[in-house]
């Protein structure tokens, strides 16, 4: 096998790797996002947190191995992103920590005022951390001040322009949607009405900003389209994308929730599809100097390391999807709560 075809492969795992965290946590982080709105006594905030208490450290193995591939594939852009987004990181570190701890700590004391700190905890995590990733999305889209020696040369208020932080919300709304389908299958009685009854609104709230997003995608980030233009059969990945949109609102006024979940399932995956198609092949693009760019190319592995990773990689996924399906069937169904339950 070729080293410009086992680059390619490993660009491509390295998205199968971070479309299924975005998918699976990300219906985890849209449930602590919605968790103070939707529950309204302890019973349901714990029935919410039980939702995804069995699911949510599996899910998070995903960005684990991602970073881990990363760093084993493209050594180079794992350095350049890294440190690039230290401080970023280390909040979003802070926050998938501030995260578990809610989970853990809440039902271990029988006060109102802890639990309702570690729900405070548990939505502000939550939030953060799904912005968190969108802003850094948005920078990487847009391109950064990547200078010799990629060294990034801007600092952290630069990385919190206006088309990040645009991002950044559109990726609150769409874990919030993805995390609100989610509840509305988990959950039943009043809590999976006030569910149902908030899809609507939020998916409003997310299609405005997925317009309001692509327009300002189209105008300050003109690079994101040339591959596109380029090789014309990609334009079946922003098509999809509309569809699967689109396809969320149909699903439930037609009673089909767990097709309306897959449909914005497909509207992550699409998104994460786009993404990979703006920015290829670059990991970072400088907007210094293009010779300063973290390329494909120039962030690689050797190739008898990319070959060797591909093996253990041909090995270990069957292992990581084994996993996640039989836990997810397992815990299928309506959540109830039970003694050692969250």
């Amino acid at each position: 096998m070729s080293y410009d075809t086992l680059t390619f492969i490993w660009f491509v795992l390295l998205g199968v790797l971070l479309c299924g965290y975005a998918i699976l946590d990300g219906f985890d982080l849209g449930v602590g996002i919605l968790h103070p709105f939707l529950a309204k006594d302890d019973r349901e905030r714990r029935l919410v947190m039980n939702s995804i208490g069995p699911l949510w450290d599996g899910n998070e193995v995903w960005l684990v191995t991602f970073g881990g591939a990363l760093f084993a594939a493209f050594p180079v852009a794992y350095a350049t992103v890294f440190s690039s987004f230290y401080t970023a990181f280390f909040l979003l570190l802070t926050c998938l920590i501030g995260r578990a701890v809610s989970l853990e700590f809440r039902s271990k004391v029988h006060s109102n005022a802890w639990r309702r700190i570690w729900d405070t905890g548990f939505f502000l995590s939550s939030t953060c951390a799904a912005l968190l990733l969108g802003i850094a999305g948005g920078n990487v889209m847009q391109g950064m001040q990547l200078g010799a020696k990629y060294q990034y040369q801007g600092s952290l208020l630069e990385q919190l322009s206006w088309y990040p932080l645009m991002v950044g919300l559109l990726t609150v709304a769409l874990f919030a949607l993805h995390g609100c389908i989610y509840l509305y299958l988990k959950t039943e009685h009043e809590l999976q009405q006030r569910a149902k009854a908030s899809i609507t609104p939020l998916f409003y709230a997310f299609a405005l900003l997925y317009a309001i997003v692509t327009l300002a995608t189209w105008w300050h980030v003109p690079h994101a389209t040339e591959n596109i233009a380029n090789y014309p059969v990609l334009w079946i990945v922003p098509i999809l994308n509309a569809l699967a949109v689109l396809n969320i609102p149909r699903a439930m006024h037609l009673g089909k929730p767990g097709y309306a979940f897959f449909s914005s399932t497909m509207v992550i995956l699409a998104l994460a599809s786009l993404f990979s198609v703006a920015i290829y092949p670059n990991f970072m693009l400088s907007t210094i100097d293009p010779e300063f760019s973290i390329t494909l190319q120039n962030a690689r592995s050797s190739q008898n390391t990319l070959q060797t990773m591909l093996i253990i990689a041909g090995l270990g996924m069957p292992c990581v999807l084994s996993y996640t399906v039989i836990i997810y069937w397992i815990f299928r169904g309506k959540v109830r709560l039970e003694p050692n339950s969250y």
